[in-house]
């Protein structure tokens, strides 16, 4: 089990910045803040391999009837250990959960008195949204919500041809509908204690002006700001935004021909990510058991080694007015003018090699300190001071120059293949 840690301070000290009309401007920044995030899909066709609710449209009738009749009677995840994830999110250094408490194909994964389509009627019968939420509290994490307006079960059931985004379909279009919605969600967000993020996947309207009268602090992502899908904006996005990408390629567990991301893709893929302004939001995908695949683990470990040896410049950072000079790319400290270069060239860096790099987006000052993040610029391990480790740096008409020595040691073969990030403090 989880040794229990305080929740992430999310309090705000002054009600009047409230904006009824949409998320709450202090609740915004405590979300960019949060900077990466565990997004789950899991639904009652994700033991098939296959992709989550989406092959539903179009299916002919006995396809739809095996979803509905025959996929809740097969689905027994028997090993799944919610603080399992909540641990691998700690891990890796992510700060929230995006659960899928409800995905297109309108399957439940929460006790709900709205429909018998849920996860209480299967063999498994254990609420697992309430699994995820206590366990990722426990380990003082944020909790988030997928919830999908296009209830393909109950489209079926009101003999609705399914479709994707015409008016039908559309709860602000459809009456019934809305409030078959506004019932699921009043249970989601009065049942569970207070949820801090909700991702609406399809129209928000009425939905998430709801949400924010039964929590006012829930922040909503999809649905009221930027959320590039599977790719990045071309530039920052002014204000807090997210991307959500797979790790594999699709949205539910795959069983073969699954081409996963590397982990050194998805740590570029994260300070692409920051450097530009946004939240970056990485899906796993458990397996019929209930478990991480060990594929998608084994990468976002890499990626939680170097976390662990760069988080600080990741959190806290916000776009600095240049964003890259070519491999090396940029963010800036949001309290102060500390500024981060993300070396990405790809190169392998051995330890004790000395590097030189040519800064041409930022500037140095009389005060400056410069560091490799994650090193004490004074120690080499088995060096005994034989070797010159210090950085240098000179600021001219031309850029900064700076020349470094990796000192700190992730792997045990010296080499380190993964992105360097150099902290210049007191810049300009």
């Amino acid at each position: 089990m989880i040794n229990e840690m305080p929740v992430i301070d999310r309090t705000i000290s002054d009600k009047s910045v409230m904006n009824s009309g949409g998320n709450d401007s202090e609740q915004v920044e405590w979300f960019r803040d949060l900077a990466l995030g565990m997004f789950i899909h899991w639904s009652v066709d994700s033991p098939l391999g296959g992709e989550i609710s989406h092959p539903m449209i179009g299916a002919e009738e006995r396809v739809l009837r095996q979803y509905e009749h025959d996929l809740p009677n097969l689905f027994d995840p028997y090993r799944f250990r919610a603080d399992d994830y909540a641990l691998l999110a700690r891990t890796v250094g992510m700060r929230y959960l995006m659960f899928t408490a409800k995905h297109h194909s309108g399957f439940c994964m929460y006790n709900t008195n709205s429909t018998p389509y849920n996860i209480m009627n299967t063999p498994f019968q254990r609420d697992v949204t309430d699994e995820f939420i206590t366990a990722f509290r426990r380990a003082g994490l944020g909790v988030g919500l997928y919830f999908s307006p296009l209830d393909f079960h109950w489209l079926r059931n009101n003999n609705i041809v399914l479709q994707f985004l015409n008016d039908e379909v559309i709860p602000v279009s459809n009456p019934g509908l809305m409030k078959y919605n506004k019932q699921q969600l009043t249970e989601l967000m009065s049942n569970y204690g207070d949820i801090d993020l909700l991702f609406f996947d399809g129209p928000p309207e009425g939905l998430k002006e709801l949400a924010w009268q039964l929590n006012s602090n829930v922040v909503v992502t999809r649905g009221e700001m930027e959320t590039p899908e599977q790719h990045l904006p071309d530039t920052p996005i002014s204000g807090a935004w997210e991307t959500c990408h797979t790790i594999g390629d699709q949205w539910n567990w795959k069983a073969t021909n699954v081409e996963n991301k590397t982990g050194s893709e998805l740590i570029r893929l994260l300070i692409e990510t920051r450097a530009k302004g946004g939240n970056l939001l990485l899906n796993i995908t458990p397996d019929p058991y209930g478990q991480i695949p060990t594929d998608q683990d084994s990468v976002l470990r890499e990626l939680g080694l170097w976390m662990f040896w760069n988080n600080s410049a990741v959190y806290t950072v916000r776009p600095w007015r240049t964003l890259n000079d070519g491999d090396i790319w940029y963010a800036g400290e949001k309290d102060s003018n500390t500024v981060y270069a993300y070396i990405l060239d790809e190169k392998v860096w051995k330890r004790g090699e000395r590097r030189e790099f040519l800064l041409k987006g930022v500037r140095a000052t009389d005060k400056t300190r410069i560091e490799l993040v994650g090193q004490n610029g004074m120690i080499m391990e088995h060096s005994h001071g034989e070797t010159d480790i210090s950085t240098k740096w000179k600021q001219n008409r031309e850029g900064l120059f700076i020349s470094a020595v990796r000192c700190y040691r992730p792997y045990g073969n010296m080499r380190w293949h993964n992105p360097v990030v150099i902290k210049i403090t007191h810049a300009e």
